[in-house]
């Protein structure tokens, strides 16, 4: 498999770029880089996402899978402040990003750290978890990312997901009924699916 966003360490020059974007009517700037994903602007499954979303009605920490240079995240965490949001990647260069980020926009309620899905994330029972999940990483690692994001909700939890049709929306959507039960499409645009699945 040839490199992309989901290597560790992405060895393609470093090239940051700087731009603003809207995110749940607030404006946001971002500085991105070669090697992460969607380096050049925000795509639109991030932005369907993140502007889906809406706070679960269980207590507790948030958790993004994949946060990339932290457009959903951040978002989520500038619109939740008493949430701790936890931030996880498996991409170094994303890390870094998403940490400039937090500050650049002044955002604390973050906890930004390295793990290949939820492989090192130690605390549980997170009230949602979100993923806009790495297709080209293949789809054993990306049911890989629903099962592990099952195992650490809290009870009433909820994983959201985006994913285009032509990416694998119905085998998400049949491998996320297996799992927990029950799925619903919360929102639909440009091919692009928001899905949500809750934890009993």
């Amino acid at each position: 498999m040839g490199e992309h966003y989901y290597s560790k360490n992405p060895q393609v020059s470093s090239a940051p770029k700087q731009w603003k974007t809207e995110i749940r009517n607030k404006v946001f700037a971002f500085t991105t880089d070669a090697g992460v994903f969607s380096k050049s602007g925000l795509d639109e499954g991030s932005k369907l996402l993140a502007e889906t979303f809406k706070e679960p009605a269980v207590g507790g920490d948030l958790l993004e899978i994949g946060c990339g240079y932290g457009p959903i995240a951040l978002s989520v965490a500038s619109d939740f402040p008493d949430r701790t949001v936890h931030m996880v990647d498996v991409n170094e260069r994303a890390l870094s990003l998403s940490k400039m980020n937090a500050q650049n926009n002044q955002l604390q309620n973050v906890m930004i750290y390295e793990s290949n899905g939820v492989e090192q994330v130690q605390q549980s029972e997170f009230a949602a978890i979100l993923t806009n999940p790495p297709i080209r990483a293949g789809k054993q690692t990306v049911f890989s990312f629903y099962k592990g994001a099952y195992e650490k909700l809290a009870s009433g939890g909820e994983l959201w997901v985006v994913i285009q049709k032509k990416q694998g929306a119905p085998s998400t959507i049949a491998y996320l009924k297996e799992l927990f039960g029950n799925v619903e499409t919360a929102a639909k645009r440009k091919g692009y699916f928001i899905l949500v699945a809750k934890k009993d």
